[in-house]
């Protein structure tokens, strides 16, 4: 039988990197480390719905911690003269004090902006739960999604897959479109993947999207190196 692989996990240390970035010298500090990371996301996945967030990574050295979140509308996020930023800073220290009293790392907040919105799977994934939340059919709303992200020129392939009671009916389905291609199986594919889930009186539909954004190939200058004493090919 196939095993189906997250294709962020599958391409760690490849062409990605982890998005927790620390190291713990004993298990105590490892397991306090874990929860308060599992803590922030829960934390920040909650408070900023709806603000087109796509990424939150989080960086630990010995006296500081860094969360730097992406988002395609950061004037949400940072509000008018960033009083937003200040007030969700303020209140995730106190999250993380609350769960870890011990931890005495200064908090630091990075907000990015995401440039193209269309080619973040994340944020993708939220206009497809917008539209279903705002009532539209739910095969237009994929219909739209897919020509506005295939439109893009960094887009090679998209895939977006529903499944739930779509439509109010009273069995649950599976709905999917994709244009392009998709090479799940190619470590180079640079492919951003993220599943959401729409709360509607219904029940929840759960939205998983696939967006192919060409290959990343490494440095060539280092394969097509000769060999001293040996003629150069080519």
């Amino acid at each position: 039988m196939t095993h189906t692989v997250h294709p962020y996990a599958h391409r760690l240390g490849i062409i990605r990197d982890w998005k927790s970035r620390w190291f713990a010298s004993d298990k105590k500090k490892y397991r306090e480390n874990i929860k308060i990371d599992e803590t922030i996301r829960r934390f920040l996945a909650k408070r900023l719905r709806g603000t087109y967030t796509s990424g939150i990574e989080i960086e630990r050295s010995e006296n500081e911690l860094r969360v730097i979140l992406s988002t395609a509308r950061p004037g949400l996020v940072i509000g008018r003269s960033g009083e937003n930023a200040a007030k969700l800073r303020k209140e995730l220290s106190e999250v993380i004090h609350h769960v870890a009293p011990s931890d005495r790392r200064a908090l630091k907040f990075d907000i990015i902006e995401v440039r193209q919105p269309e080619t973040d799977a994340a944020v993708v994934a939220y206009m497809v739960i917008e539209g279903l939340e705002k009532r539209m059919p739910f095969r237009r709303v994929l219909k739209q999604t897919v020509e506005k992200v295939i439109a893009v020129r960094e887009v090679e392939g998209v895939r977006i897959t529903i499944s739930g009671r779509l439509g109010g009916a009273e069995m649950s389905r599976k709905e999917e479109i994709k244009k392009g291609r998709i090479p799940l199986q190619t470590f180079r594919a640079d492919i951003d993947f993220a599943h959401d889930e729409a709360h509607l009186p219904y029940g929840v539909i759960g939205v998983k999207v696939w967006i192919y954004r060409g290959n990343v190939y490494q440095d060539k200058k280092a394969h097509s190196r000769s060999i001293p004493g040996e003629p150069a090919l080519g």
